[in-house]
């Protein structure tokens, strides 16, 4: 092959090679010369240029095939304009010469039509420098035209069509003899020559003005004519020809009206025109009846088809503007075809109709009109329906009967309502929540006016009407509910009207199979609601026999509706609708035979539609609510369907009695039991399989149907891949919907509503945009065949074999046109059978089974209806696949083999042949692989039957599918057969576009088998991949647009395993032109071929995109459309779309994909678009950042435009009013124009919503690239260095800007997008500092940006996800810290304040418009908000604190405040959060409580509070648990920081009664609680147990497991939060108390550790884990003291007790021994430890302080052997031991008596120093705050006290020692005094004073007295004067019971004060200082 890369061709190279491989040869010589010369240099071309000439002069002779000769004739042409021209005119008379010749052979013709293609190229490229030669040329191919034979007529027309366009004006001489001659050929029947004058003619009508002027109608005519028997290319062309001719007679070019002054044509005239061709057809009258047209004369079908794309094209020729000005007539005319009685003859025609009209208004509203201009369109279609639905009225009022055309009317005008309606929903749903204005604004009335045709007499309108409001409703989910709760009411109100009840319901049930469209849902209780409403109408429905039968239907409807909504809501009503079903049926055959015997003919009318529709609400509830179909319900389900089965058989008696009218509603009984059965496990039924089988064989081989109905599954049970050969690639062109009408099997495209009412509450397929049910009678067949295939793996082979024997005896008793539909019926169930043993994985059964079923199909593969031979071919493929055995397989093959191998006719051979491509492609390489050899040979000579194009497509698709099965087996054979494909592809002429789809076909498959093999360098791999690119090269080149879809594929596998070898500086270019494509196939397939290549080389992709448009700009500087977002339909000439650069200008082609994305509809398209670009703003967006975000910019513009919300009648704005005045004249030049410069269509919303996640996505990209994306200083620096650099924060007020514009949105999608983006912003962006002011940060200037963006999104009507978002964002921004402004704080922060309010507000408050959890993800939105915020607040806080305080300068002045302080004081977070802190400390626990209650396992269910929980309803539960599972992570963090701040000293008095305020239940609030007890009985520590239990019970959970997909903030919130409570010496404690939690949380963060890996999870997890251990050491450490304690405590204390025995020995000058005193400090430290006495040691703790007490007991005890003991020390350590552990010992005896003893005897002991450190020691005992402890002793020891104290009188002390003990003594007695009760307090005083008394001396005994006897009588007379004054009422009662103490006292008294000074003097007395120096020795108290 390279050697043919040279510019002359290589001649020797040529004459080498063999003759086969030529033709190849010269085509890759010519495709490198077509390259090579437009790049050659100029004087190079010249110096060749006679030689070339010659060779390719030379070439034209050779019988170049067609690639060949249009490579040839472009080479030619491309020579002459770059080099020198003067030997053209000798050339083009060759052509001449060789054109005129009249050799007619077969060999000559080559030849002749490639010297046709050069005259057309020559023309074409040098147009008017060849003008003096034309009409010579014209003539010539005119003259020619009129012998030649198909081939040469296609080629000529097309010559003329290109020396029309290369001539322009210049050729007008000939203009009419081109017309005159190409129009008769119009009807031609070659499709290809009807398509090739179509053209023509649409290149001539851009000159001749005669066209559209006086020839109007003929051409009209002609295309009508033309459009007859016409197939989908013809049409398109035809359609392209009408429309545009009509639009040119509308509305001329400028250039021809000036240069002849013509007549214009009305609209009316044009559009009376377009309506001939719909409503008559091209012959002018209908045929007579409906059936007739399916089989012969369905001219007219096709002609309305054809017309409809006229419409479309007329209108799209003239743009979106005009539409806009003359949409009310438009509309009105359109839908006039509707209503026109020629257009409805019967009802099947009517829906066609109807479909066509839709078309219209579907591809031109929908398309060419921008958002604004749809909602004035859509307040259009409202007036035009309120004008119906008046006439209506008036007719139906009209009582008179005056009105005699009024039935006929009402019938006309529902087909219009239709249409009008369907058109309308479709409008709202496609603008989504920017519709919004048409349902506020009152003026247009939208609801009023579709809700009024709910009352409409006929029964499609009011189904219209339904589905119209199901679409606003979806469209704008807030108006759902109530319009639900208006059809309810209204339905209650209008009970009694048949209309209203059947209208009404159908809208509920509408509306509520929209519901899961809508992700918020409706409340809980309109489920209730429906079943009362419905269940009242069954109730009802007997008592008025007018109502009976609407009620019944509307009754069930709705039930089946109400299933749609899902387990959630059914599970309540289950057990009712289980009654209900079980009492439809009979329950036995008694009562069905009572029920036939009593019935008339109405009453079995509605009995048979309610059981219908009790069935149809079983099947609606079988599909929507699986989870609920547990054996039991299975089982009383079969109860009522076992007895419709039973009714089945007897139905037919019943019809016989009664009439045949009812017979539909027996067919709707067997269509709903089949749709049930089919859903069912068949093991659930299988007793009654005889039964049913019997009716299924009998529906589906029309043994009781006389019509010749066949099923419609047929095309959807073949393979995909056969589409080729069955024709069903016309349901992926974008005239899918009318192209079906067309299709030969019955009703085919023939959907509406009115067929299954059913279908307005399923769901839709996808792809369609209305539900179209296909007429009963095809449904019920599709149902039977549908059921066959499931029951048939679960019969016995017996019956199988039954029932293939009686299908074959069917097709024989059948004849005709009957036996066809027999046929297909009987293959399409056999085939649902095969399908069905395939994936049950059985087999098909024993030998006569097998023999039975292949006699079947082998018949079949020689039928004449190539769809039959299809089936059969799929069959015989799926049999082999389920039989399985080699035997069998190479049977059928060598059946096949031999047949081929004798069989001559085309059918057999064609059938035979896809035997065995299905045989290889369901067996596979291996199982057919013996098989392979022969089946390719054969094959490939089939392929070459250049006689029959069929029997070349039948064995090139088969090839094709061996190919694919054979995988690596093939590579063998490889060579032959691409050498085969290459021949074809330069041989077979194009028209046969079939053969050309094949040949690309086996091209992919080729290419997919070699693989990866092809980037190899060796020989024979070069030759297959060369081979392969050539064969790319001519299908690309190809006409066909499928054939060019199949070359992309190609090309695009050869990029997969070759990338090198394939040159995308071609590529490229020519798949931006297909994106222009008028073919859905071929743009899918560009875009889906852009996919993979931007995946790759995105780049290099966009730069060879963009030299298409730099090419575009020098052509034609003028006519490139500037705009990106412009259709590619708009422009006036379609043709030239390649030429013009496609739109492609500076946005390049992600502009171009932006702008498909609004004119799009087709889903896989609309995703691979939204995949391309997402790969190349992967790969360009950050290294092309500003073109990129100025793409995003200009796409989000719109919604400025949009946003501005004023209402639409508010007066026209100027610029319409000057479009109004402008005049006819002004208007219709400046159209053509204004089209291509300005936009045309605002991108719409959902376009917008894509580039604001692009916009996301931007920003995440940049994160990943390069910081200095983040940092402005950074950025500022790059971009003076190189000022290419481009960094997004220099972009960063258009981001803010245009996150702004989509949060402001009125669509809710982009709101959400755009609040996504402005999170994404704010987290970015949030530390960027400022340079210029230090300290500052960027976004701070956007401040007031951020709260506008927010604030609509908190208003009263906005959704709660939108809501959700815009807490999240509120969040984001306040703990963001760029907010600095106090004030701009405040205003977001008063947002969620007010949410706050909301969430308070409770459960039942407001009025609900959506599902319960809903408003539990809005309330846990605003706590999760809540709780970041305060997170961030004490995150601030804390870091405050620890840093080193700053001094801020405060004025007094508070006006003046804002310059002094700019930024906010660090706790001013805090304080706005303070407020709130606890309403929302308590909200948090609840609803940790309700997350930690809904993560239960499913088995805890029932222990789930019955009423829900603080936030979510158990209706909704599955719901809000995805809404808890989003929140509960901050809120934990949250509570826990506020337990750490309060160190849980908070208890909860306020949380019950706060909550049975604001909610109807208290108890649901406090977890864990007995339903009895009020939450107020817990004490705090229980209360604190239990936060502490839900807090880590819900982090272990969480931490045990977290889902890989879990977010990884939810992670590291959760181990914060556990962090921070572990900061609580509380909860520490907790946690090492409860051993068990410690080690399972350690277990759980050691799973944790090794399962996450980011570094920041890791370190969190390590800090929770020291936290533990470090709470467990201290725990342990203080646990381990106090159990060494009681180790060791016994030793110690047994040791200090022998250390006091052995010790405290008595000495003689009352010193106490260091060993002693140690001791005793000891005992006191240990009887003191805090630590010891813990819960566990008590018991421990008690006997030892005992023993220890007995122990020193028994040591005071004086033995005869020992030394006499110290008792003052032994007598310390029982009071130490009774004072400090006084608990210990109280209420032992023994030890008490023993103490009693020991102090008895210190008492009475003679040594006074013992007497006075006793009474200390008691004074300490009786003292003991525990009087159960001091009052024993008091009582015992007291008495003994009074005695010694009076016996002192008589023994006064005579040294100091005495003394002190006597004051002691006294001392204990004022003390008994003073802790008496003041009843006793004159017995006490009775006690002490008298003694006091006694120590007094008289004036002469006081003299001579002893130092110490005077100063006792110092001591008492001072006590006494104290005592007095204390206790005087109880003193004076003391002395006037004794006067002569009185008479004692007073002489003393008056002796003292008379030597006062005296005594004053001598005061300090020794006692003050002995007393102290003994206290200090033995004082432990």
């Amino acid at each position: 092959m390279e050697l043919a890369h040279s510019l002359l061709l290589n001649e020797e190279a040529l004459a080498q090679i063999t003759e086969a491989k030529r033709p190849v040869f010269i085509f890759e010589w010519l495709r490198f010369l077509d390259k090579v010369l437009v790049a050659a240099n100029k004087t190079d071309v010249k110096e060749k240029q006679k030689k070339l000439v010659e060779q390719l002069t030379g070439l034209i002779s050779s019988s170049p095939g067609p690639p060949t000769r249009k490579l040839l004739a472009k080479n030619l042409a491309a020579l002459y304009s770059i080099g020198d021209t003067y030997t053209v005119f000798q050339t083009l008379d060759k052509c001449n010469d060789i054109i005129r010749n009249k050799d007619d052979t077969a060999a000559y013709l080559p030849t002749k039509l490639a010297a046709v293609a050069c005259v057309g190229a020559f023309y074409e490229k040098m147009g008017r420098m060849l003008g003096s030669a034309f009409p010579e040329t014209v003539n010539n191919l005119l003259k020619s035209l009129k012998s030649a034979e198909s081939q040469g007529r296609s080629e000529i027309l097309m010559s003329l069509q290109k020396v029309l366009s290369g001539l322009g004006g210049a050729a007008a001489s000939c203009h009419r003899d081109i017309y005159k001659n190409a129009r008769s050929l119009l009807t031609d029947r070659s499709m290809a020559v009807r398509c090739a004058v179509a053209k023509c003619l649409l290149e001539l009508q851009n000159e001749a003005v005669f066209m559209w002027t006086a020839e109007l109608e003929n051409i009209a005519t002609l295309c009508f004519k033309a459009l007859e028997n016409s197939n989908y290319g013809v049409r398109v062309a035809v359609s392209k020809l009408l429309g545009t001719v009509m639009a040119t007679a509308l509305m001329p070019k400028q250039a021809t009206v000036m240069r002849q002054n013509v007549k214009r044509a009305t609209f009316e005239e044009v559009l009376e025109l377009m309506a001939t061709g719909f409503l008559r057809g091209g012959s002018g009258f209908l045929k007579s009846g409906g059936e007739m047209l399916k089989v012969g004369g369905s001219v007219n079908r096709e002609v309305r088809v054809g017309v409809t794309q006229a419409y479309v094209v007329f209108v799209t020729t003239l743009g979106g503007q005009w539409l806009e000005r003359s949409f009310a007539t438009f509309l009105s005319h359109v839908l006039d075809l509707v209503s026109h009685p020629r257009a409805t003859q019967t009802h099947v025609e009517a829906v066609y109709s109807r479909r066509c009209v839709s078309f219209i208004l579907r591809a031109t509203v929908g398309s060419l009109l921008g958002e604004k201009a749809q909602i004035a369109a859509a307040k259009e279609i409202c007036q035009a329906i309120g004008k119906q639905m008046k006439a209506v009225e008036a007719v139906v009022n009209d009582t008179s009967g005056e009105n005699k055309s009024g039935a006929a009317d009402i019938a006309a005008s529902q087909h219009v309502m239709v249409c009008a309606l369907q058109e309308l929903g479709s409008l709202v749903q496609s603008l989504n929540a920017t519709a919004s204005p048409l349902i506020q604004e009152a003026s247009i009335g939208l609801l009023e006016t579709v809700t009024s045709v709910l009352l409409h007499p006929s029964m499609a309108a009011r189904l219209a009407a339904a589905w119209c409001l199901r679409c606003v409703a979806v469209a704008l989910p807030f108006q759902l509910t109530p319009f639900l709760d208006r059809c309810a009411e209204r339905l209650n109100n209008l009970k009694t009207s048949p209309e209203a009840v059947s209208g009404y319901s159908f809208a509920m049930a509408a509306l509520l199979g929209g519901v899961h469209q809508c992700p918020l849902g409706i409340p809980h209780a309109k489920g209730k609601m429906v079943v009362s409403i419905a269940e009242d109408l069954l109730r009802t429905a007997a008592q008025n026999s007018r109502l009976s039968l609407q009620r019944t239907q509307a009754g069930w409807l709705l039930l089946g509706a109400l299933m749609t909504l899902g387990p959630s809501v059914v599970r309540y009503h289950l057990p009712k609708m289980l009654l209900l079903w079980r009492n439809v049926f009979p329950r036995s055959l008694k009562e069905l035979e009572a029920e036939k015997a009593r019935g008339d003919s109405f009453t079995w009318q509605v009995t048979l539609e309610g059981r219908a529709g009790a069935l149809c609400a079983m099947r609606s509830f079988v599909a929507h609510c699986p989870e609920l179909l547990t054996e039991d319900v299975i089982r009383k389900l079969m109860t009522p369907i076992e007895c419709a089965m039973t009714m089945m058989s007897h139905i037919p008696s019943v019809i016989k009695a009664h009439g045949a009218h009812l017979k539909a509603s027996a067919a709707m009984v067997r269509l709903r039991l089949y749709d049930i059965l089919a859903l069912l496990p068949p093991k659930t039924y299988e007793g009654s399989f005889n039964a049913l089988l019997r009716e299924l064989v009998a529906e589906f081989t029309l043994t009781d149907n006389s019509a010749n109905t066949t099923t419609s599954l047929l095309r959807s049970l073949c393979h995909y891949d056969d589409s080729v050969l069955l024709g069903s690639w016309l349901q992926e062109t974008d005239h899918k919907s009318i192209e079906d009408q067309l299709q030969p099997n019955s009703a085919s495209g023939s959907g509406a509503l009115e067929h299954d009412p059913s279908s307005i509450y399923l769901r839709i397929p996808a792809g369609e945009a209305v539900p179209g049910p296909l007429p009963l009678g095809v449904s019920v067949i599709d149902a039977s065949v549908a059921l066959f295939g499931v029951v048939f793996p679960h019969v016995s082979y017996k019956h199988r074999l039954q029932m293939l024997d009686h299908f074959a005896e069917c097709v024989k008793q059948a004849k005709g046109v009957r036996q066809q539909a027999v046929q297909l019926n009987i293959f399409t169930a056999v085939l649902s059978a095969l399908k069905g043993l395939a994936e049950n994985k059985s087999t098909l059964g024993p030998e006569e089974v097998r023999k039975s079923a292949l006699t079947l199909v082998m018949g079949a593969l020689d039928n004449p209806n190539p769809i039959l031979r299809c089936a059969a071919g799929e069959a015989l493929g799926r049999m082999a696949q389920v039989v399985g055995e080699a035997t069998f397989i190479a049977r059928m093959a060598q059946y096949s083999f031999d047949k081929l191998k004798s069989a001559r006719d085309v059918v057999s051979r064609t059938g035979h042949s896809l035997a065995l491509g299905c045989l290889h492609r369901y067996v596979g390489g291996i199982g057919s692989g013996q098989h392979l050899k022969t089946s390719v040979s054969i094959l490939l000579a089939l392929a070459q039957d250049g006689t029959s194009s069929e029997v070349q497509t039948w064995s090139l698709h088969s090839l094709a599918l061996i190919v694919d099965s054979s995988g690596p087996m093939y590579r063998g054979y490889v060579e032959p057969t691409l050498s085969l494909v290459l021949t074809l592809l330069l041989t077979v002429p194009p028209s046969h576009t079939e053969v050309h789809q094949c040949l690309g076909r086996c091209l992919g498959a080729i290419i997919t088998t070699v693989g990866p093999e092809l980037q190899g360098n060796g020989a024979t791999i070069s030759t297959i991949r060369s081979s392969c690119l050539v064969g790319c090269a001519i299908t690309q080149d190809h006409s066909d647009s499928l054939v060019q879809a199949a070359a992309i594929s190609c090309l695009q596998q050869l990029h997969m395993f070759a990338p090198r070898h394939v040159n995308l500086s071609s590529l490229v270019p020519s798949l931006c032109v297909h994106l222009c494509s008028s073919h859905l196939l071929l743009r899918r397939a560009a875009v889906a071929c852009l996919r993979q290549l931007a995946q790759r080389e995105a780049a290099e992709v966009c730069e060879y995109a963009m030299s298409l448009a730099k090419n575009a700009g020098d052509k034609e500087s003028s006519g490139a459309n500037i705009n990106p977002f412009a259709p590619g339909v708009s422009s006036r000439s379609d043709i030239h779309c390649r030429h013009r650069g496609v739109n492609i200008t500076e946005t390049g082609l992600e502009g171009l994909l932006f702008g498909m994305l609004d004119r799009e509809t087709d889903r896989k398209l609309c995703s691979d678009i939204h995949d391309t670009l997402g790969h190349m703003l992967s790969s360009l967006a950050v290294e092309k950042l500003s073109h990129w975000l100025m793409l995003c910019k200009d796409v989000l513009a719109a919604s400025s435009d949009m946003s501005t919300a004023t209402p639409l009648s508010s007066g026209k704005d100027e610029e319409s009013e000057k479009k109004d005045e402008m005049d006819d004249d002004t208007m219709f030049t400046t159209l053509g124009e204004e089209d291509k410069s300005k936009p045309f269509v605002a991108p719409r919303w959902a376009t917008r919503v894509f580039a604001a996640d692009c916009l996301c996505r931007i920003i995440h990209l940049c994160e990943n690239s390069d910081q200095a994306h983040f940092d402005l200083a950074m950025a500022r620096s790059a971009k003076l260095r190189n000022p290419t650099n481009d960094l997004l924060v220099l972009h960063l007020s258009d981001l803010i800007r245009m996150a702004f514009m989509a949060a402001t949105d009125h669509s809710n999608q982009l709101r959400m997008a755009g609040l996504q983006a402005l999170e994404d912003i704010i987290k970015k962006f949030a530390s960027v500092p400022e340079p210029e002011f230090p300290g500052h940060v960027i976004l701070e200037q956007y401040q007031a940006n951020v709260g506008a963006a927010l604030r609509p999104a908190f208003s009263q009507d906005t959704p709660s996800d939108i809501i959700a978002k815009a807490c999240q964002v509120c969040s984001t921004w306040i703990g963001s810290g760029v907010v600095s402004d106090l004030s701009d704080l405040r205003r977001v922060h008063h947002l969620l304040v007010s949410s706050l309010d909301k969430v308070q507000a409770g459960k039942g408050s407001s009025s609900q418009l959506y599902r319960e959890s809903a408003t539990t993800m809005e309330k846990l939105a605003v706590l999760k908000a809540w709780a970041e915020v305060y997170v961030v607040a004490m995150n601030i806080k804390k870091e405050a604190e620890s840093k080193p305080k700053r001094t801020i300068k405060n004025t007094d002045d508070d006006d003046d405040d804002y310059g002094t302080i700019d930024e906010l004081p660090p706790d001013s977070l805090i304080t706005l959060v303070q407020p709130e802190l606890p309403t929302l400390s308590r909200l948090w626990l609840a609803a940790l409580k309700d997350y930690a209650l809904l993560t239960l396992p499913a088995e805890f269910a029932s222990q789930l509070p019955p009423d829900g929980g603080a936030f979510y309803t158990p209706e909704t539960i599955d719901t809000a648990r995805l809404h808890y599972r989003n929140s509960w992570a901050p809120i934990l963090h949250a509570v826990a920081l506020w337990l750490n701040s309060t160190g849980f000293t908070c208890s909860e008095p306020a949380e019950a009664a706060a909550f049975s305020g604001l909610q109807k239940r208290s108890t649901s609030v406090n977890l864990n609680q007995a339903s009895g007890a009020t939450p107020s009985a817990k004490s705090l520590p229980e209360i604190n147990k239990d936060r502490m239990h839900l807090i880590l019970g819900v982090s272990i959970q969480f931490l045990c497991s977290p889902r890989p997909e879990e977010p990884i903030e939810h992670v590291t919130a959760c181990l914060q939060a556990l962090h921070t409570l572990l900061d609580s010496p509380y909860a520490r404690i907790h946690i090492a108390e409860d051993q068990l939690i410690g080690v399972e949380l350690l277990n759980v963060l050691h799973r944790l550790l090794l399962t996450w890996n980011p570094p920041s999870v890791q370190l969190l997890v390590t800090g929770v884990v020291q936290q533990i251990v470090r709470a467990a050491q201290d725990y342990l450490q203080e646990k381990r003291n106090t159990l060494r304690c009681m180790t060791i405590l016994p030793t110690i204390l047994f040791l200090i007790a022998r250390i006091l025995k052995d010790t405290a020995i008595k000495s003689a000058d009352n010193q106490v021994p260091p060993p002693v005193s140690a001791a005793l400090q000891g005992i006191k430290s240990i009887v003191t430890l805090s630590m010891a006495k813990t819960e566990d040691t008590q018991k421990q703790w008690t006997a030892l302080i005992r023993s220890t007490l007995a122990c020193i007991l028994e040591y005071s005890q004086a033995e005869d052997s020992m030394p006499a003991p110290d008792e003052v020390s032994m007598l310390t350590a029982i009071a130490l031991l009774l004072w400090s552990a006084s608990s210990e010992i109280i209420g032992v005896q023994s030890l008490q008596n023993g103490c009693m003893n020991r102090f008895k005897n210190a008492l009475n002991s003679s040594d006074p120093w013992v007497q006075a450190k006793c009474y200390q020691l008691l004074l300490s005992v009786f003292q003991h705050s525990n009087r159960a402890l001091s009052t024993p002793y008091i009582h015992s020891l007291a008495p003994i006290v009074v005695e010694k104290l009076k016996a002192v009188e008589r023994n006064r002390p005579a040294s100091n020692t005495e003394l002190l003990a006597v004051q002691e003594g006294i001392k204990v007695l004022e003390t008994l005094v003073a802790l008496g009760e003041e009843q006793n307090r004159v017995q006490l005083l009775a006690l002490l004073v008298p003694t006091l008394i006694s120590y007094l001396l008289d004036e002469n005994s006081f003299a001579s007295a002893s130092t110490a006897s005077k100063d006792l009588h110092e001591f008492a007379l001072q006590n006494l004067m104290h005592i007095g004054p204390l206790y005087p009422h109880a003193f004076k009662t003391v002395m006037g019971a004794a006067p002569e103490l009185k008479v004692r006292l007073e002489t003393a008294v008056r002796a003292s004060q008379a030597s006062k000074a005296k005594a004053a003097a001598r005061q300090p007395t020794p006692t003050v200082h002995s007393a102290p120096t003994i206290k200090l020795k033995t004082s432990f108290f």
